[in-house]
């Protein structure tokens, strides 16, 4: 790779853009730094820690604007284990997936690999699309992603039929819109827009969903502790999770939370996420060189944006020369395979980081091209 300098002033102030792990503001450390002493270190099931919970259950109801009887339920494990919840807990027979990258087909494989559970419906269509799911006569849920982290597609969460919607919300939750009474279990985690550590999931369940989780265990069906979406309630009721937390997360969780609701709530995030991310699309379609990987604009995600590259300006070296000069993840999602950017640009990331990020990547390509990149 050639030895490139990037001016000061065109770099962020800030250099972290990852999709997950993603940018904790630095006064949500501070706080977490005073108020150690009483908190870190102590039990998760006295006041101290269930404080914590209830600000992030409390938060969250706020935040979405929660209908009449829809709970907040958290537990550890991250979205990943939530997987096995649903199919424990949630699918009674089968379930119809809509399937558009790494994590919406890791979801329909733990379901298939599910011993008894029936084969999933399964909808799949190219990376950079999202399919659509129809009514299934004989599935009772169906499983929608918000967001696909990998490849920079969202969809929007509207109930395909009857049956429970379940929707993997990991890196949309918080920056997308969203109507909660079209979802039933609306699952993420607090590595994205939520700016925390990763290790804790927190689902928005409906009536329904919580009536299902009691008919599935009335079958005798054997569900393992951890994945007892009953027992994870009943604790969450209780503002604790049913084992031992990184109280850290919780903290920086609640902290998250509560700043964006000073700022507005879900109404403000999803505003400055579509500015943020709508710079960086009309960059790339102004860029001779960079591209929008996701072609429908309807497709595309405000919160993980994908930037194709053309062949004479290597991501790697892009990539590199960034974290050269502390500007990181904004590598292409592993298993992709393409010359690829992938930029977040949650609620926590200033705007106009955002924007210095464009000029420094405008510099690098230039650099590489002996001059000649730019925009048309």
């Amino acid at each position: 790779m050639p030895n490139i300098t990037i001016p000061a002033e065109l770099l962020p102030a800030d250099g972290r853009f990852g999709s997950g792990p993603s940018k904790v503001r630095q006064e949500a450390v501070a706080r977490l730094a005073d108020v150690a002493p009483q908190l870190l270190g102590t039990s998760h099931r006295r006041q101290g820690v269930r404080d914590q919970v209830r600000r992030i259950r409390e938060g969250l109801r706020t935040f979405f604007d929660l209908p009449e009887g829809y709970e907040v339920a958290l537990g550890n494990g991250g979205a990943t284990l939530f997987w096995d919840i649903a199919s424990h807990c949630l699918i009674r027979e089968r379930s119809a997936h809509a399937v558009f990258g790494e994590f919406s087909a890791k979801f329909a494989a733990a379901v298939t690999a599910t011993p008894f559970l029936a084969d999933p419906v399964i909808v799949e269509s190219a990376a950079g699309t999202h399919p659509t799911l129809a009514a299934v006569d004989d599935v009772d849920a169906y499983a929608l992603t918000h967001c696909e982290t990998s490849t920079g597609v969202a969809m929007p969460v509207s109930r395909p039929a009857e049956g429970l919607v379940l929707v993997d919300a990991t890196s949309g939750a918080g920056g997308l819109p969203l109507d909660p009474a079209e979802a039933d279990a609306y699952y993420f985690s607090p590595q994205k827009c939520f700016g925390s550590n990763g290790g804790l999931w927190l689902a928005l369940l409906s009536p329904t969903a919580i009536a299902r989780s009691d008919e599935v265990a009335a079958t005798g069906r054997y569900v393992p502790a951890m994945l007892d979406l009953r027992i994870a309630l009943d604790n969450s009721r209780l503002e604790q999770t049913y084992n031992t937390p990184s109280i850290a997360t919780v903290f920086l969780m609640a902290e998250q939370v509560e700043w964006m609701n000073a700022q507005g709530g879900l109404a403000w995030a999803v505003k400055d996420c579509a500015a943020k991310s709508g710079h960086l699309y009309d960059w790339a379609e102004a860029s001779d060189y960079a591209t929008p990987f996701v072609a429908d604009p309807a497709q595309r995600s405000n919160v993980v944006c994908t930037i194709d590259l053309d062949e004479r300006i290597p991501a790697a070296d892009v990539n590199a020369a960034l974290r050269a000069h502390g500007v990181v993840d904004t590598e292409a999602y592993r298993t992709l395979g393409r010359n690829q950017l992938r930029i977040a640009v949650f609620p926590a990331i200033d705007p106009g980081d955002v924007q210095r990020l464009t000029a420094a990547i405008d510099h690098i390509a230039a650099a590489l091209d002996g001059g000649a990149a730019g925009t048309s």
